[in-house]
């Protein structure tokens, strides 16, 4: 128990972090940004202690399988919560891209903030590590350099795995997003928990590139090409097909509905025959 007591403090620290440069940067509206530097620092930051939990700590803390899952919902709904309307999610970023809600000055810092974010998030997380707090840390820095990849199958399974879980997530995310944050930000929580767990045998599915990079890329096992493909090129593209499946259409490529014919929802009434 002492073992998730550092993990707890660990998590604080973490979200203190994002809450307090959330609040400076709402004096700056202009580094809008920075919102997703700080959404995705968290969101890998935080991932990377609940994969520590999943990988050493049944055997090394006597923890249940239920616990790492139960903290992963608990960090995504606080992520949901904190961020708001931020996802440091770059899949998401380029959605609304297509969807005509952003442009593309204002997309590409976003995904270099997201990634600059994760990257960040590695060197703390490696630098927490390093303390050695308790004994899942102490195993943990032993095999940092000796990772355990994620990515758990054949490449092209894992493409398969990414690229459908995207489809699903994407799908039910576009009917969400307009929902009121109360009912939104836990239902993505839920369901991002669940298909982690159901493709932890497949991707673990992260959905989410610089999350992604931030928790696999450097463990041996793939190229940096092949983690590419898997985690990047196939979520990208289950957003693309989930888009088109909703909207009928791509905003940014396609004005015209490909899918879907816009029919009349009401009937215009005929005029009476008079009698002669």
């Amino acid at each position: 128990m002492s073992g998730l007591n550092v993990s707890l403090a660990y998590f604080l620290t973490v979200v203190a972090f994002g809450a307090a440069f959330r609040v400076i940067l709402g004096k700056c509206p202009h580094l809008s940004f920075a919102a997703e530097f700080t959404a995705s620092f968290v969101l890998v930051a935080c991932w990377l202690e609940v994969q520590t939990i999943m990988e050493v700590g049944e055997w090394a803390g006597g923890l249940g399988p239920e616990v790492p899952l139960t903290i992963l919902f608990v960090v995504l709904l606080t992520h949901g919560v904190l961020c708001g309307r931020a996802t440091g999610n770059p899949s998401l970023t380029l959605m609304n891209f297509l969807l005509l809600e952003t442009l593309i000055m204002p997309t590409l810092l976003d995904l270099a903030a997201q990634f600059l974010g994760a990257q960040l998030s590695l060197l703390v997380a490696g630098y927490y590590w390093a303390l050695e707090l308790n004994d899942m840390h102490m195993i943990k820095n032993l095999m940092s350099k000796e990772c355990s990849t994620t990515l758990r199958s054949s490449l092209m399974q894992g493409i398969f795995s990414e690229c459908v879980c995207s489809i699903f997530f994407y799908l039910l995310y576009l009917r969400l997003r307009h929902l009121p944050a109360l009912i939104r930000v836990p239902l993505v929580a839920a369901v991002l928990t669940v298909l982690s767990y159901a493709a932890r045998g497949f991707t673990s599915a992260f959905l989410n590139p610089s999350l992604a990079y931030g928790l696999t890329f450097y463990c041996p096992g793939f190229s940096f090409m092949e983690y590419s493909v898997v985690y990047w090129l196939a979520p990208i593209i289950g957003m693309i097909l989930a888009v088109l499946l909703y909207m009928g259409h791509i905003p940014r490529v396609f004005a015209k509905n490909l899918l879907y014919s816009h029919k009349t929802h009401f009937r215009v009434p005929k005029g009476k025959k008079i009698k002669s």
